[in-house]
């Protein structure tokens, strides 16, 4: 098969690839990127792999006027600036040691050594600056028909890095075209203890991209049906995701993570998420049940968390989102009350009076549906309670 990509022909990645090879042979385009453009996917970073020593890329990188970083020079990764454009350059590697969490490796000319120590035969295909794309383990039959297969035994490829089982999840989630691989699946139940290994930022980060895909809801069940959800959510609920997929679609809506991640409920309270994410979050969930309408809503938290909120409460009742909706989201969350303390000033003075009033007049322009302008408003004050 070859590729006949824009991102492979343009001059700058050949520059790269050409800068980046070596007298034991040219450099690749590795993992990703060729995936992608098999399954005619949108391409993202380009990471390329070569048999030539990091000292070696540097080296040439330079003398080619190029911008070299060595980012990981140990781990054999030096990253190239072309163009404006970085490129992630890493030698031939074979694994030398795993513990499950961290491998030691060593460098290698061998491209069935450095495809072997990969994850998935979607993820070990390779492409020449031709484009030829280049398949040491027969990856490229699965990534034409959908199929996320680990490279060799499952349960071996899994011991190497139990995050690997959480990954199995969300590249089937991605881009497999069907049911999760049955070995594989097997090989994750068998291996689920294996998580608590791992560090809570590479669980909740593994995670979050896997909520995000654009369908995830088959991959979270067959998840749950093996084990592992419970024990990196505890209490989710599964079934609420087909509904929330159904609702989101019904509305164009683009997928959120953290929406996916308020439908399923469950206790991620032990995620290590960023404070605007959790103050998001918290705030959705305050909201669910409420008899506030999605306008007042959005003004109130934003127009992105009212609509989450509304599409996990449609979710939940298995229900369509209204039809108005996205435009009371917009609405709310455009809204701005037209008065401020100092325009309560006088009669008012600085104190508790001040803010009640304020707040009065407020929820009386949120009840009248953001209408009443400012002159209305102040009509409508009341004198302040200690006024003779």
């Amino acid at each position: 098969m070859r590729l006949t990509s824009d991102w492979i022909t343009a001059p700058r990645s050949q520059l790269v690839l050409r800068v980046a090879g070596g007298a034991a042979g040219p450099a690749l385009f590795v993992g990703g990127s060729v995936r992608n453009a098999v399954q005619g996917r949108p391409i993202g970073d380009l990471d390329i792999a070569t048999p030539a020593l990091p000292e070696t890329v540097m080296a040439q990188a330079k003398a080619a006027g190029l911008k070299a970083i060595p980012t990981g020079l140990d781990h054999g990764t030096v990253t190239i600036v072309a163009q404006g454009v970085a490129h992630e350059v890493t030698t031939f590697r074979r694994d030398v040691r795993t513990t499950g969490r961290h491998a030691t490796v060593a460098f290698s000319h061998d491209i069935a050594q450095d495809a072997a120590r990969r994850d998935f035969t979607m993820n070990a295909l390779y492409a020449g600056a031709d484009g030829q794309v280049i398949d040491p383990l027969g990856g490229l039959p699965d990534a034409l028909a959908g199929r996320v297969r680990f490279i060799g035994d499952a349960s071996a490829r899994i011991a190497e890095d139990y995050l690997r089982i959480l990954r199995f999840f969300r590249f089937t989630a991605i881009y497999a075209s069907g049911p999760a691989d049955a070995e594989g699946l097997a090989a994750c139940a068998a291996s689920r203890d294996g998580i608590s290994r791992l560090s809570v930022e590479r669980v909740t980060g593994e995670m979050c991209k896997l909520l995000q895909a654009p369908a995830p809801a088959r991959a979270v069940a067959e998840m749950d049906a093996a084990g592992i959800l419970q024990s990196v959510l505890p209490g989710a609920q599964p079934q609420h995701l087909p509904p929330l997929q159904r609702a989101e679609a019904a509305l164009d809506a683009a997928p959120r993570w953290r929406r996916r991640l308020l439908a399923l409920g469950g206790d991620s309270s032990g995620w290590r998420l960023s404070n605007a994410d959790r103050k998001a979050l918290t705030q959705a969930q305050q909201m669910l049940g409420t008899p506030a309408t999605t306008a007042e809503r959005a003004y109130r938290a934003g127009a992105d968390i009212a609509l989450d909120a509304a599409l996990v409460e449609a979710a939940w009742a298995d229900a369509m989102p209204s039809a108005d909706l996205r435009r009371d989201c917009d609405r709310g969350g455009r809204a701005r009350f037209p008065l401020a303390a100092a325009d309560l000033m006088p009669p008012y003075r600085p104190g508790s009076a001040l803010g009640a009033e304020l707040r009065r007049l407020e929820e009386h322009w949120i009840r009248r549906d953001f209408t009443p302008d400012r002159a209305a408003l102040l009509d409508a004050m009341r004198p302040p309670p200690d006024l003779p």
